[in-house]
């Protein structure tokens, strides 16, 4: 194992860069670069970047689970915390969201501290354990898409303050779309949306188990 380099190290590496630059800019040829080491020395650790990236995820994800409480207080007020918590670390990184899209957690200990006692409490809520864990990658889709676009937003408006400008959106829409530019004028960013949103989503479940 090459000495100084660690699991630990690279992946703190990995998320300064991240911030830095963006998901797309997490190589091992730049990684390598910020350790001052050469890139065989990554590989050592993580045979390729989706086992990286992997990682990364794992690393948040435990922080996630660390603001959840230990027990469970209902399934709707679990779920409700867990939105909240993943939004929450997922924007504290450039691209976070991205990061979680077809990755694998490493530690099963992150999984079972929380989940587990999700399962038994909803279970004996009436929920079958099919619906308890649709339910949880309901809500995880959700966040991870919501916050997909709205860290994509931020940074397209930060490039271009007039992408997405209302008036230039009604000159282009003209005279034929007076609902869909009325529309544009009722959109909120931020926390008020999701928490509309998110809101849905809950109501839809509630419906569907009767609860």
């Amino acid at each position: 194992m090459p000495k100084g380099i660690t699991r630990e190290k690279v992946v703190a590496a990995a998320l300064e860069l991240l911030d830095e630059k963006g998901i797309d800019s997490v190589t091992v040829r730049a990684l390598a670069e910020r350790l001052d080491v050469r890139a065989p020395a990554l590989y050592w650790h993580f045979r390729n970047k989706q086992e990286l990236l992997d990682e990364m995820s794992t690393t948040v994800m435990r922080r996630i689970m660390d603001v959840l409480p230990a027990s469970s207080s209902g399934w709707r007020e679990d779920l409700t915390a867990y939105a909240h918590a993943l939004r929450a670390e997922y924007l504290r990184h450039r691209d976070g969201a991205r990061i979680f899209s077809g990755a694998r957690l490493t530690d099963p200990e992150v999984l079972m501290r929380v989940k587990e006692s999700w399962y038994r409490h909803w279970t004996e809520e009436g929920l079958t354990l099919q619906e308890a864990d649709d339910a949880i990658d309901l809500v995880v889709a959700f966040v991870v898409g919501f916050v997909i676009e709205e860290q994509e937003r931020l940074q397209s408006a930060d490039a271009d303050p007039t992408r997405y400008s209302l008036a230039e959106r009604d000159a282009w829409l003209g005279e034929h779309a007076p609902l869909v530019k009325a529309a544009g004028h009722l959109r909120d960013d931020g926390d008020q949306r999701f928490e509309r949103h998110l809101g849905i989503v809950l109501d839809g479940l509630a419906a569907r188990h009767g609860s």
